[in-house]
């Protein structure tokens, strides 16, 4: 898993996982890089009441410590990653040391997008699709 490429349908965004060198409560760690260019870097953190993989991506936070007010300034999209295998069958994202799944799924990634800063800035021409495949591994 954390060495996994995904790529979606419109060849607009990329998806490349990176290890998360122990960090205590993240369980996965990637970029996503749209039209080559814009790089938003994604988080995501199992909530505990009911245990779901709650992705983050952000773009241009701050470096060091950053209260929750940038943080919140900074993230573009939130929300639960799902997967789904050549089948159909879907399964939530699971953590390093997995199999990398099929295809990922980003619900309401592109609106999210177009919402963000990222796209105001006209950094964005366009947004991809909300379901990425598996195209590889950095390896």
């Amino acid at each position: 898993m954390e060495l996994s490429v995904y790529g979606e349908r419109d060849g607009v965004a990329e998806i490349n996982f990176t290890p998360t060198l122990n960090r205590a409560v993240v369980t996965n760690t990637f970029r996503m890089l749209i039209e080559g260019d814009v790089v938003l870097d994604g988080i995501v953190m199992w909530t505990e009441a009911v245990p779901r993989p709650n992705g983050m991506l952000m773009y241009k936070c701050p470096q060091g410590d950053v209260t929750g007010a940038e943080l919140a300034i900074c993230t573009v999209w939130q929300g639960v990653i799902y997967t789904s295998d050549d089948k159909g069958n879907i399964e939530l994202l699971p953590a390093e040391g997995a199999d990398a799944p099929a295809k990922l799924i980003f619900p309401d990634l592109a609106r999210s997008l177009q919402r963000s800063a990222a796209f105001d800035a006209d950094e964005l021409s366009k947004v991809p699709w909300d379901v990425f495949a598996l195209k590889g591994c950095q390896e």
